[in-house]
């Protein structure tokens, strides 16, 4: 498909001007599509950044960084005591953590609502430079 736009349209609302806003802009401007980055997908279906926007860190994108690495993961769930997960991390989502335990086969989606923090023996990359 050579135009993402066709396959997006219906998972993106339409971002309008509000009223009194985007007369005297040029053709195209203000008119688009949110993408879930912040920035806004032209209905030519090219992503282009939001003025000021800039890469914030997340939880996920730490984690994701990091697949394949052994973290070991504090959760406490509603009314219970703190439950500690090890394993693989296989991948991260905005609400969720997928990890392999170390001692089993077993595989745990873990929602991030209930994160605590979250240990690595080892030395970690970062998605960006401190």
């Amino acid at each position: 498909m050579s135009n993402p736009f066709e396959y997006y349209q219906n998972t993106y609302r339409a971002t309008q001007p509000a009223q009194g806003q985007g007369q005297g802009q040029q053709a195209g401007q203000g008119q688009g599509f949110a993408a879930p980055s912040g920035g806004m997908i032209t209905q030519q279906g090219q992503v282009t950044a939001s003025p000021g926007l800039f890469e914030q860190s997340y939880v996920e994108n730490i984690l994701r960084a990091n697949r394949g690495k052994i973290a070991t993961v504090y959760m406490t769930f509603t009314g219970h005591q703190q439950q500690v997960f090890v394993g693989y991390i296989l991948g991260a989502g905005r609400d969720h953590i997928v990890l392999r335990d170390v001692n089993t086969t077993k595989t745990f989606v873990l929602l991030t609502i209930y994160l605590d923090y979250i240990t690595f023996d080892e030395e970690i990359a970062l998605p960006y430079q401190l």
